[in-house]
């Protein structure tokens, strides 16, 4: 049961990060794109880059939610973003970012951070 809670205030807190994305501008494409690579929570066009984004939320006092995006899960979000990328037929020369939406507190009291370019691509 405390599963199926947190994955539907995850997707509660990525449909608030997709409003707010969207009103700065972002055309989004895709949400929770799934494959066996992983999963990317986001992908959208901005600014003309296509953009791949991870959304992570922690309560107040549970640390910065921007560090919960580790080099290892990095890694997994670009192997993700390759296969998107290969099974839409994107070549290489399409300028891209990994965007980071960090959430911190309350419904009430939500801070939204918006790191753009948050990590660059990692191989293997």
């Amino acid at each position: 049961k405390e599963a199926l809670n947190k994955r539907a205030l995850g997707k509660k807190y990525e449909e608030m990060a997709c409003q707010y994305l969207e009103s700065e501008g972002m055309k989004i494409s895709e949400k929770n794109f799934r494959c066996r690579q992983g999963e990317i929570d986001v992908i959208g066009f901005h600014e003309g880059y296509l953009v791949f984004v991870e959304v992570k939320y922690r309560a107040e006092n549970a640390g910065h939610a921007a560090e919960a995006v580790t080099e290892a899960k990095q890694r997994k979000i670009c192997r993700t973003a390759d296969y998107y990328r290969y099974r839409h037929g994107i070549g290489e020369d399409r300028a891209m970012r990994y965007d980071v939406v960090a959430m911190q507190g309350t419904e009430n009291d939500l801070r939204i951070d918006w790191y753009k370019n948050a990590f660059f691509h990692r191989f293997r």
